[in-house]
């Protein structure tokens, strides 16, 4: 399955998609939700790090990659609902652990998410 992962850019669907359902875990927080006007064709998705928790720009962009390296092999491992939209903020846990514990729970919440 391909499809074309595109980021969020209007306000108003963060702010909707922060009152929408979500899921923790020590590495991230996922928002997902039903976003109006939406192509269904493609997955809408952003990651946000925050500047307070990780201070260094280098370290919030390697933490972003990381995030897109994932959903890349997510989206071609398992069948994701691609009517919803994702918000994913990231923790500063990111940073200290390897790169497959975090890849393995990210799938583990997205199986949860069907």
């Amino acid at each position: 399955m391909k499809s074309k992962i595109v980021a969020l850019s209007k306000k108003e669907d963060f702010k909707s998609l922060l009152k929408k359902k979500k899921i923790t875990n020590k590495y991230i927080t996922l928002f997902f939700g039903v976003l109006k006007d939406k192509n269904n064709k493609k997955l809408n998705i952003s990651f946000v790090t925050k500047k307070k928790q990780i201070k260094n720009a280098v370290k919030r962009n390697k933490v972003k990659r990381r995030l897109r390296n994932i959903m890349n092999d997510l989206v071609k491992k398992i069948s994701i609902n691609l009517n919803l939209s994702y918000l994913i903020i990231a923790k500063t846990t990111m940073l200290n652990n390897e790169y497959q514990v975090i890849k393995e729970t990210l799938f583990q919440d997205f199986k949860k998410i069907k």
